[in-house]
């Protein structure tokens, strides 16, 4: 999965949400300092807006900066460092909507506590599905047709193609002598 994530992130270096999934397999994997780098890029790559909407994308799901804060709060609880994520909360605090204040204020008592946060997440089983008239739009078209040989010096040449690519035979350019005369 982290492949596939890996993927994601080289093809579309912007997405946001890519490094935020990453992250959770990350910090599912143990591995802190890489989940707590991709919960970084996350948010620099929201550039300073509230959230992100991925309709558009195929993605039903909106990116809120504050998850990607309290996400990367939950990390640092996990490298023990409790005053940074004490402050990436009240980051956070600034980022939430209204609704969103009770879920703030209680990760702020755990942390206060050095108790451990579990991490926001993209909804199990929500994936990319691009609209299917941007997937049809990916299919080849061949817009030249096939080539044709048009003229040769080469009496009977049948070959169809680039000329660089023709196979090569022993002696089969050189004219003959009733071509010559």
């Amino acid at each position: 999965m982290r492949a596939a994530f890996n993927k994601t992130i080289e093809k579309d270096n912007s997405l946001a949400v890519g490094y935020f999934q990453r992250g959770f397999v990350h910090l599912q994997l143990e591995m802190y300092e890489e989940a707590l780098s991709d919960y970084h890029m996350a948010f620099n790559h929201l550039r300073q807006n509230p959230f992100i909407d991925y309709k558009q994308l195929g993605l039903r799901h909106i990116l809120y900066a504050w998850e990607v804060l309290y996400s990367t709060a939950a990390v640092q609880c996990h490298l023990q460092q409790w005053q940074e994520a004490r402050v990436t909360l009240e980051k956070a605090v600034v980022w939430r909507p209204e609704r969103r204040r009770a879920i703030l204020e209680l990760a702020l008592e755990r942390v206060q506590d050095h108790l451990f946060l579990e991490p926001m997440l993209v909804p199990l089983g929500e994936l990319f599905r691009p609209r299917k008239k941007e997937v049809e739009q990916l299919d080849s078209k061949d817009f030249l047709g096939k080539p044709k040989v048009i003229s040769s010096i080469i009496p009977n040449d049948e070959y169809i193609g680039f000329e660089p690519l023709r196979p090569q035979k022993q002696g089969f350019y050189e004219p003959n002598a009733d071509a010559l005369r």
